[in-house]
Protein backbone atom coordinates (compact mmCIF):
# COMPACT_ATOMS: atom_id res chain seq x y z
CA UNK A 1 0.00 0.00 0.00
CA UNK A 2 0.88 3.50 -0.74
CA UNK A 3 1.26 6.36 1.05
CA UNK A 4 0.83 9.99 0.10
CA UNK A 5 3.35 10.91 -2.52
CA UNK A 6 4.96 13.84 -0.86
CA UNK A 7 6.68 16.59 -2.98
CA UNK A 8 10.02 18.52 -2.42
CA UNK A 9 11.36 21.90 -4.13
CA UNK A 10 15.18 22.00 -2.36
CA UNK A 11 16.31 25.75 -3.47
CA UNK A 12 18.37 25.36 -6.22
CA UNK A 13 15.09 24.85 -8.65
CA UNK A 14 14.99 21.07 -8.88
CA UNK A 15 11.88 18.51 -8.01
CA UNK A 16 11.72 15.78 -5.46
CA UNK A 17 8.99 13.53 -5.07
CA UNK A 18 9.36 10.55 -2.68
CA UNK A 19 6.42 7.95 -2.59
CA UNK A 20 6.63 5.44 0.94
CA UNK A 21 4.88 1.99 -0.09
CA UNK A 22 4.34 -0.31 2.69
CA UNK A 23 5.71 -3.72 2.80
CA UNK A 24 8.21 -3.61 -0.01
CA UNK A 25 12.02 -3.62 0.85
CA UNK A 26 13.36 -2.32 -2.41
CA UNK A 27 13.80 1.52 -3.25
CA UNK A 28 13.78 2.26 -6.75
CA UNK A 29 15.39 5.95 -8.25
CA UNK A 30 14.39 7.90 -11.06
CA UNK A 31 16.56 11.08 -11.80
CA UNK A 32 15.96 12.82 -15.07
CA UNK A 33 18.90 15.33 -15.48
CA UNK A 34 18.82 17.73 -18.40
CA UNK A 35 20.88 16.09 -21.27
CA UNK A 36 18.77 13.74 -23.43
CA UNK A 37 19.41 13.78 -27.60
CA UNK A 38 17.50 17.07 -27.98
CA UNK A 39 20.38 19.31 -26.34
CA UNK A 40 22.86 17.63 -28.88
CA UNK A 41 24.69 20.17 -30.87
CA UNK A 42 23.42 20.18 -34.98
CA UNK A 43 27.02 18.96 -35.64
CA UNK A 44 27.50 16.90 -32.94
CA UNK A 45 24.54 14.32 -33.08
CA UNK A 46 24.93 11.40 -30.43
CA UNK A 47 26.69 13.00 -27.40
CA UNK A 48 24.18 12.11 -25.25
CA UNK A 49 24.48 8.69 -26.16
CA UNK A 50 28.07 9.16 -25.70
CA UNK A 51 27.16 10.46 -22.68
CA UNK A 52 24.97 7.72 -21.02
CA UNK A 53 27.70 5.28 -21.27
CA UNK A 54 30.71 7.92 -19.88
CA UNK A 55 28.59 8.25 -16.67
CA UNK A 56 28.62 4.72 -16.10
CA UNK A 57 32.85 4.80 -16.54
CA UNK A 58 33.81 6.36 -13.25
CA UNK A 59 32.57 9.62 -11.21
CA UNK A 60 34.10 11.42 -8.44
CA UNK A 61 36.64 10.02 -6.69
CA UNK A 62 35.66 6.39 -8.06
CA UNK A 63 37.28 5.70 -11.59
CA UNK A 64 35.24 2.92 -13.45
CA UNK A 65 36.03 0.17 -11.61
CA UNK A 66 35.58 1.60 -7.97
CA UNK A 67 32.26 2.89 -9.16
CA UNK A 68 31.14 -0.42 -10.40
CA UNK A 69 32.22 -1.98 -7.02
CA UNK A 70 31.09 0.98 -4.79
CA UNK A 71 27.76 0.11 -6.42
CA UNK A 72 27.71 -3.92 -5.56
CA UNK A 73 28.84 -3.44 -2.53
CA UNK A 74 25.36 -1.76 -1.62
CA UNK A 75 23.70 -3.97 -3.57
CA UNK A 76 22.50 -1.17 -5.61
CA UNK A 77 21.81 -1.26 -9.58
CA UNK A 78 22.03 1.84 -11.44
CA UNK A 79 21.23 2.77 -15.35
CA UNK A 80 22.02 5.57 -17.65
CA UNK A 81 20.00 6.00 -20.69
CA UNK A 82 19.80 8.94 -23.09
CA UNK A 83 16.02 10.02 -23.94
CA UNK A 84 14.79 13.51 -25.87
CA UNK A 85 15.20 16.30 -22.92
CA UNK A 86 16.15 14.55 -20.52
CA UNK A 87 19.24 11.89 -19.37
CA UNK A 88 17.23 9.00 -17.79
CA UNK A 89 19.46 7.85 -14.77
CA UNK A 90 17.95 5.42 -12.25
CA UNK A 91 18.77 3.18 -9.46
CA UNK A 92 17.68 -0.06 -7.28
CA UNK A 93 18.52 -0.72 -4.53
CA UNK A 94 17.52 -2.36 -0.73
CA UNK A 95 15.70 0.62 1.10
CA UNK A 96 17.93 0.57 4.13
CA UNK A 97 21.10 1.50 1.52
CA UNK A 98 19.31 4.36 -0.38
CA UNK A 99 20.59 6.94 1.67
CA UNK A 100 24.15 5.72 1.40
CA UNK A 101 23.76 4.68 -1.77
CA UNK A 102 22.18 8.58 -2.96
CA UNK A 103 25.79 10.24 -2.87
CA UNK A 104 26.87 7.43 -5.53
CA UNK A 105 24.20 8.31 -8.05
CA UNK A 106 24.71 12.28 -7.26
CA UNK A 107 28.20 11.62 -8.13
CA UNK A 108 27.25 10.62 -11.73
CA UNK A 109 25.62 13.31 -12.48
CA UNK A 110 27.66 15.79 -10.54
CA UNK A 111 31.06 14.29 -11.43
CA UNK A 112 31.34 12.22 -14.18
CA UNK A 113 34.81 11.33 -15.16
CA UNK A 114 34.75 11.22 -18.35
CA UNK A 115 38.65 10.29 -18.36
CA UNK A 116 40.49 10.06 -21.54
CA UNK A 117 40.57 6.07 -21.92
CA UNK A 118 36.76 5.77 -21.75
CA UNK A 119 36.29 7.74 -24.82
CA UNK A 120 36.79 5.63 -27.43
CA UNK A 121 34.90 2.49 -25.79
CA UNK A 122 31.93 4.68 -25.61
CA UNK A 123 32.34 6.24 -29.20
CA UNK A 124 32.43 2.36 -30.52
CA UNK A 125 29.42 1.22 -28.57
CA UNK A 126 27.56 4.43 -29.83
CA UNK A 127 28.57 3.55 -33.21
CA UNK A 128 27.87 -0.37 -32.84
CA UNK A 129 23.92 0.59 -31.57
CA UNK A 130 23.84 2.86 -34.78
CA UNK A 131 24.49 -0.69 -36.71
CA UNK A 132 22.41 -2.79 -35.03
CA UNK A 133 19.53 -0.99 -36.25
CA UNK A 134 20.43 -2.94 -39.39
CA UNK A 135 18.81 -5.85 -37.76
CA UNK A 136 16.04 -4.09 -36.76
CA UNK A 137 13.71 -2.86 -39.64
CA UNK A 138 10.60 -1.79 -37.37
CA UNK A 139 13.39 0.35 -35.14
CA UNK A 140 14.30 2.28 -38.31
CA UNK A 141 10.95 3.31 -39.80
CA UNK A 142 9.83 4.22 -36.37
CA UNK A 143 12.82 6.44 -36.07
CA UNK A 144 12.48 7.65 -39.38
CA UNK A 145 8.84 8.42 -38.85
CA UNK A 146 9.52 10.44 -35.24
CA UNK A 147 12.35 12.40 -37.54
CA UNK A 148 9.79 13.61 -39.41
CA UNK A 149 6.18 14.28 -37.53
CA UNK A 150 7.99 15.98 -34.74
CA UNK A 151 9.48 18.87 -34.76
CA UNK A 152 13.31 19.30 -34.29
CA UNK A 153 14.74 18.64 -32.35
CA UNK A 154 12.04 16.44 -30.73
CA UNK A 155 12.27 14.03 -33.48
CA UNK A 156 15.54 12.89 -33.34
CA UNK A 157 16.94 9.80 -32.55
CA UNK A 158 19.24 9.75 -29.00
CA UNK A 159 21.25 7.70 -31.11
CA UNK A 160 22.97 10.27 -32.93
CA UNK A 161 24.82 9.78 -36.10
CA UNK A 162 27.97 8.54 -37.28
CA UNK A 163 29.21 11.76 -38.44
CA UNK A 164 28.31 13.21 -35.02
CA UNK A 165 29.80 10.79 -33.13
CA UNK A 166 32.97 10.55 -34.88
CA UNK A 167 33.20 14.60 -34.67
CA UNK A 168 33.02 14.45 -30.69
CA UNK A 169 36.06 15.22 -28.25
CA UNK A 170 36.19 14.48 -25.07
CA UNK A 171 36.70 18.19 -24.38
CA UNK A 172 33.20 18.86 -25.96
CA UNK A 173 31.92 15.66 -23.61
CA UNK A 174 33.01 17.33 -21.00
CA UNK A 175 31.71 20.82 -21.38
CA UNK A 176 29.35 20.22 -22.59
CA UNK A 177 27.65 18.29 -19.81
CA UNK A 178 28.47 21.18 -17.75
CA UNK A 179 27.08 22.85 -19.57
CA UNK A 180 23.30 21.62 -19.40
CA UNK A 181 23.27 18.77 -16.39
CA UNK A 182 22.04 21.53 -14.13
CA UNK A 183 19.18 21.27 -11.09
CA UNK A 184 17.08 24.14 -12.40
CA UNK A 185 14.88 24.75 -15.83
CA UNK A 186 14.21 28.10 -16.56
CA UNK A 187 10.42 30.04 -16.86
CA UNK A 188 9.04 26.62 -14.84
CA UNK A 189 9.97 24.49 -17.55
CA UNK A 190 12.81 21.34 -17.85
CA UNK A 191 15.21 21.18 -14.77
CA UNK A 192 15.74 18.50 -12.74
CA UNK A 193 13.73 15.55 -11.44
CA UNK A 194 13.83 13.22 -8.86
CA UNK A 195 11.34 10.29 -8.13
CA UNK A 196 11.74 8.08 -5.09
CA UNK A 197 9.71 5.03 -4.41
CA UNK A 198 9.32 2.11 -2.08
CA UNK A 199 10.91 1.33 1.28
CA UNK A 200 11.79 5.11 1.61
CA UNK A 201 11.68 7.60 4.56
CA UNK A 202 11.08 11.07 3.38
CA UNK A 203 12.45 12.77 6.45
CA UNK A 204 16.36 11.07 5.85
CA UNK A 205 15.66 11.26 2.05
CA UNK A 206 15.45 15.02 2.37
CA UNK A 207 17.95 15.43 4.79
CA UNK A 208 20.26 13.51 2.40
CA UNK A 209 19.49 15.46 -0.67
CA UNK A 210 20.45 18.54 1.04
CA UNK A 211 23.59 17.39 2.30
CA UNK A 212 24.50 15.84 -1.19
CA UNK A 213 22.81 18.35 -3.75
CA UNK A 214 22.48 21.61 -1.78
CA UNK A 215 25.28 23.27 -3.07
CA UNK A 216 24.50 22.02 -7.12
CA UNK A 217 23.15 25.07 -8.84
CA UNK A 218 22.62 26.41 -12.33
CA UNK A 219 19.90 26.83 -14.95
CA UNK A 220 19.65 26.07 -18.44
CA UNK A 221 16.83 26.85 -21.00
CA UNK A 222 15.26 23.76 -23.11
CA UNK A 223 16.04 23.48 -26.39
CA UNK A 224 14.23 25.76 -28.84
CA UNK A 225 11.50 23.73 -30.77
CA UNK A 226 11.17 24.36 -34.27
CA UNK A 227 7.50 25.10 -35.11
CA UNK A 228 6.96 22.95 -38.07
CA UNK A 229 7.93 19.26 -38.96
CA UNK A 230 7.88 17.40 -42.58
CA UNK A 231 4.89 15.36 -41.97
CA UNK A 232 3.90 13.04 -45.26
CA UNK A 233 4.78 10.12 -46.63
CA UNK A 234 8.38 9.06 -47.12
CA UNK A 235 9.98 5.09 -47.98
CA UNK A 236 13.21 3.71 -47.50
CA UNK A 237 14.53 1.20 -49.89
CA UNK A 238 15.44 -2.31 -48.11
CA UNK A 239 16.22 -5.21 -49.59
CA UNK A 240 14.29 -7.44 -47.64
CA UNK A 241 11.23 -9.60 -48.20
CA UNK A 242 9.43 -7.86 -45.67
CA UNK A 243 7.58 -4.39 -45.17
CA UNK A 244 7.30 -2.16 -42.42
CA UNK A 245 4.86 0.39 -42.19
CA UNK A 246 4.73 3.34 -39.27
CA UNK A 247 1.72 5.35 -39.03
CA UNK A 248 1.78 8.38 -36.69
CA UNK A 249 -0.97 11.49 -36.07
CA UNK A 250 -1.77 14.04 -34.18
CA UNK A 251 -3.43 13.27 -30.27
CA UNK A 252 -3.77 15.48 -27.11
CA UNK A 253 -1.24 16.02 -25.21
CA UNK A 254 -0.61 14.15 -22.07
CA UNK A 255 -2.07 17.59 -19.75
CA UNK A 256 -5.11 17.66 -22.11
CA UNK A 257 -8.73 16.37 -20.36
CA UNK A 258 -8.72 14.43 -23.53
CA UNK A 259 -5.75 12.29 -23.22
CA UNK A 260 -7.35 9.85 -21.21
CA UNK A 261 -10.03 9.57 -23.87
CA UNK A 262 -7.91 9.18 -26.82
CA UNK A 263 -5.77 6.13 -24.52
CA UNK A 264 -9.55 4.52 -24.40
CA UNK A 265 -9.95 4.42 -27.95
CA UNK A 266 -6.52 2.88 -28.48
CA UNK A 267 -7.33 0.07 -25.88
CA UNK A 268 -10.29 -0.11 -28.48
CA UNK A 269 -7.86 -0.44 -31.55
CA UNK A 270 -5.37 -2.35 -30.02
CA UNK A 271 -4.95 -3.28 -26.46
CA UNK A 272 -5.87 -7.18 -26.75
CA UNK A 273 -6.08 -9.40 -29.02
CA UNK A 274 -9.92 -9.18 -29.82
CA UNK A 275 -8.79 -5.46 -31.03
CA UNK A 276 -10.02 -3.72 -34.04
CA UNK A 277 -6.50 -4.01 -35.73
CA UNK A 278 -5.62 -7.31 -34.43
CA UNK A 279 -9.45 -8.77 -36.03
CA UNK A 280 -9.33 -6.48 -39.49
CA UNK A 281 -5.75 -6.61 -39.89
CA UNK A 282 -4.28 -10.02 -39.39
CA UNK A 283 -7.41 -12.31 -38.50
CA UNK A 284 -10.06 -11.74 -41.32
CA UNK A 285 -7.75 -10.49 -44.04
CA UNK A 286 -4.24 -12.27 -43.20
CA UNK A 287 -2.63 -9.22 -44.10
CA UNK A 288 0.11 -8.77 -41.49
CA UNK A 289 1.90 -11.14 -39.04
CA UNK A 290 1.70 -8.21 -36.58
CA UNK A 291 0.25 -4.52 -35.95
CA UNK A 292 -0.31 -2.29 -33.25
CA UNK A 293 -1.45 1.07 -32.24
CA UNK A 294 -0.83 3.19 -29.18
CA UNK A 295 -1.07 6.63 -27.63
CA UNK A 296 1.97 8.62 -26.95
CA UNK A 297 1.72 11.62 -24.88
CA UNK A 298 4.01 14.39 -23.81
CA UNK A 299 4.04 17.64 -21.83
CA UNK A 300 3.65 19.59 -25.16
CA UNK A 301 2.57 17.36 -28.01
CA UNK A 302 0.64 13.77 -28.08
CA UNK A 303 0.62 11.66 -31.03
CA UNK A 304 -0.44 7.89 -31.91
CA UNK A 305 1.68 5.68 -33.40
CA UNK A 306 0.19 2.39 -35.40
CA UNK A 307 3.00 -0.16 -36.98
CA UNK A 308 2.52 -3.08 -39.54
CA UNK A 309 4.87 -5.56 -40.54
CA UNK A 310 4.07 -7.14 -43.61
CA UNK A 311 5.03 -9.22 -46.90
CA UNK A 312 5.99 -6.25 -50.44
CA UNK A 313 2.31 -8.32 -51.31
CA UNK A 314 0.29 -7.52 -49.13
CA UNK A 315 1.62 -4.11 -48.04
CA UNK A 316 -0.73 -1.57 -49.71
CA UNK A 317 -3.84 -3.12 -48.82
CA UNK A 318 -2.25 -3.38 -44.90
CA UNK A 319 -1.84 0.20 -44.94
CA UNK A 320 -5.20 0.94 -46.65
CA UNK A 321 -6.81 -1.02 -43.82
CA UNK A 322 -4.64 0.31 -41.37
CA UNK A 323 -5.60 3.79 -42.20
CA UNK A 324 -9.07 3.27 -42.88
CA UNK A 325 -9.29 1.54 -38.98
CA UNK A 326 -7.85 5.16 -37.93
CA UNK A 327 -10.31 6.69 -39.53
CA UNK A 328 -13.74 4.71 -38.80
CA UNK A 329 -12.95 5.15 -35.35
CA UNK A 330 -14.33 9.02 -35.79
CA UNK A 331 -17.30 7.67 -37.60
CA UNK A 332 -20.71 6.65 -36.07
CA UNK A 333 -20.34 3.19 -38.25
CA UNK A 334 -17.08 3.21 -36.07
CA UNK A 335 -18.20 3.92 -32.60
CA UNK A 336 -17.35 2.05 -29.47
CA UNK A 337 -19.53 -0.56 -28.22
CA UNK A 338 -20.14 -1.52 -24.84
CA UNK A 339 -18.48 -4.93 -24.59
CA UNK A 340 -15.38 -2.94 -26.15
CA UNK A 341 -15.51 -0.22 -23.57
CA UNK A 342 -16.10 -2.73 -20.89
CA UNK A 343 -12.37 -4.85 -21.90
CA UNK A 344 -10.38 -1.12 -22.59
CA UNK A 345 -11.23 0.07 -18.95
CA UNK A 346 -10.51 -3.65 -17.50
CA UNK A 347 -7.04 -3.74 -19.71
CA UNK A 348 -6.32 -0.01 -17.96
CA UNK A 349 -6.80 -0.58 -14.87
CA UNK A 350 -5.41 -4.10 -14.82
CA UNK A 351 -1.88 -2.20 -16.11
CA UNK A 352 -2.29 0.15 -13.65
CA UNK A 353 -2.49 -2.44 -11.04
CA UNK A 354 0.66 -3.63 -12.32
CA UNK A 355 2.91 -0.76 -12.30
CA UNK A 356 2.01 -0.38 -8.84
CA UNK A 357 3.78 -3.84 -8.08
CA UNK A 358 7.15 -2.54 -9.15
CA UNK A 359 8.89 -0.07 -7.46
CA UNK A 360 10.82 1.41 -10.36
CA UNK A 361 7.78 1.49 -12.60
CA UNK A 362 6.38 3.64 -9.88
CA UNK A 363 9.68 5.97 -9.87
CA UNK A 364 9.97 5.84 -13.32
CA UNK A 365 5.83 6.95 -13.61
CA UNK A 366 6.11 10.05 -11.16
CA UNK A 367 9.08 11.43 -12.73
CA UNK A 368 7.58 11.61 -16.29
CA UNK A 369 3.86 12.79 -14.12
CA UNK A 370 6.41 15.57 -12.86
CA UNK A 371 7.67 16.65 -16.46
CA UNK A 372 4.28 15.96 -18.55
CA UNK A 373 1.78 17.05 -15.82
CA UNK A 374 3.87 19.28 -13.33
CA UNK A 375 3.05 16.99 -10.70
CA UNK A 376 2.82 13.01 -9.96
CA UNK A 377 -0.10 10.68 -9.61
CA UNK A 378 -0.62 8.09 -7.05
CA UNK A 379 -1.76 4.86 -8.62
CA UNK A 380 -5.81 5.53 -6.86
CA UNK A 381 -5.91 8.72 -8.68
CA UNK A 382 -5.09 7.27 -12.12
CA UNK A 383 -7.48 4.38 -11.73
CA UNK A 384 -10.59 6.22 -10.57
CA UNK A 385 -9.99 8.58 -13.30
CA UNK A 386 -10.20 5.52 -15.82
CA UNK A 387 -13.33 4.91 -13.24
CA UNK A 388 -15.19 8.15 -14.30
CA UNK A 389 -14.53 7.08 -18.22
CA UNK A 390 -17.78 6.58 -19.86
CA UNK A 391 -18.71 5.23 -23.02
CA UNK A 392 -20.85 8.02 -23.70
CA UNK A 393 -17.45 10.80 -23.19
CA UNK A 394 -15.55 8.47 -25.59
CA UNK A 395 -17.86 8.58 -28.35
CA UNK A 396 -18.69 12.00 -27.94
CA UNK A 397 -15.19 12.44 -28.07
CA UNK A 398 -13.98 10.47 -31.24
CA UNK A 399 -17.37 12.14 -33.03
CA UNK A 400 -15.50 15.42 -33.21
CA UNK A 401 -11.77 14.05 -33.33
CA UNK A 402 -9.42 14.49 -36.60
CA UNK A 403 -6.24 12.33 -37.35
CA UNK A 404 -4.63 16.00 -37.84
CA UNK A 405 -1.54 15.69 -39.85
CA UNK A 406 -0.44 12.42 -40.51
CA UNK A 407 3.02 11.25 -41.75
CA UNK A 408 3.75 7.57 -42.97
CA UNK A 409 7.21 5.58 -43.68
CA UNK A 410 7.40 2.80 -45.11
CA UNK A 411 10.57 0.14 -45.33
CA UNK A 412 11.02 -2.51 -47.44
CA UNK A 413 11.41 -3.02 -51.20
CA UNK A 414 8.50 -1.73 -52.76
CA UNK A 415 6.90 2.26 -52.23
CA UNK A 416 3.32 2.17 -51.80
CA UNK A 417 0.43 4.79 -52.42
CA UNK A 418 -0.27 6.85 -49.38
CA UNK A 419 -4.13 7.44 -48.91
CA UNK A 420 -5.26 10.74 -50.55
CA UNK A 421 -5.35 13.76 -47.65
Amino acid sequence: MSDAIQTYLPANGMRVVIEPIAGVRSAAVTWLVPGGGAYDPADRLGRAAMWSELLLRGAGDLDSRAQADAFDRLGAHRSADAGGLYMRLGMTCLGTRLVEALPRLADMARRPRMEASAIEPARELALAAIEALRDEPMERAVLAARARHLPEPLGRSSLGTPEGLAALTRDELVSGWRGVALPNGAAGLGGSILAIAGAADPDALRRAIDDTLGDWAGERPEPVVARTAPGGYAHEPDKTNQVQIVVMHEAPPEGHADSLLEKVAMSVLSGTMSGRLFTEVREKRGLCYSVHARYAGDRDFGMVMADVGTTPEKAQQSLDVLMGELTRLNTPAGAVTPDEFRRAIVGMKSRVVFAGESTAARASGMASDVHRLGRARTLDEIVEAVDAVTLDRVNDYLARRRLGRVTIQSLGPVELRPPAP
